[in-house]
């Protein structure tokens, strides 16, 4: 007779996650169960990041960068490359920030992260309950915001989608603002995708 362990492997998973040591020169993000390693991003990414940040006003917002975020009943503890949340609110140290607490996530798409950012962390953030989700995509030259999520795990979404070009106002109701995107930068040599 073979034993069987019903326990689910969340626990399990989670517990690795959290006492493993990763490499500094890789991002780690746990999505449904699956470690994802990658490499650092390219500087375009980075300089997009830092102009989004200087564009949000720190009296009000905390913007906080590769902040992990603790999502109940997902076994999912993504790092976007931007969490904003109002001042005040939320853990002031840790390693988990809890999602209810976040107004809006940001990702660059990176030449390896399309389907994971605009499919898989989409319907993450959704099910989290998180209003905004903004899709930074330097191969397509384009913002895509996402607001109203609707719906539970995998079947999780958004409601409404916005789609800008890189040089536009990018309008960022939930927190105030409209997003100045002139000084984007776009991938070279980088075949365009099928999403949104």
């Amino acid at each position: 007779m073979t034993a069987v362990d019903d326990r689910p492997m969340t626990t399990d998973i989670v517990k690795f996650f959290e006492n493993f040591e990763f490499p500094e020169e890789f991002k780690v993000e746990l999505l449904r169960g699956e470690i994802v390693m990658m490499a650092g991003p390219d500087v375009a990414h980075n300089d997009i990041v830092e102009a989004v940040v200087d564009q949000i006003p720190r009296r009000r917002w905390r913007r906080l960068q590769t902040q992990d975020i603790a999502i109940l009943e997902e076994t999912s503890e993504p790092q976007p490359d931007l969490v904003v949340l109002e001042r005040g609110v939320g853990p002031g140290h840790g390693r988990l920030m809890p999602s209810e607490v976040i107004t809006m996530l940001l990702e660059v798409v990176s030449k390896t992260s399309v389907d994971r950012d605009y499919s898989v962390k989409r319907s993450i953030y959704a099910a989290a309950n998180v209003p905004g989700y903004l899709i930074i995509d330097p191969i397509m030259a384009q913002c895509v915001l996402l607001t109203e999520p609707t719906g539970t795990g995998e079947d999780a979404d958004y409601r409404c989608q916005r789609i800008t070009k890189f040089g536009d106002l990018t309008p960022l109701e939930l927190i105030g603002i409209e997003l100045d995107t002139s000084e984007f930068a776009t991938y070279e040599k980088v075949r365009p995708h099928r999403y949104p």
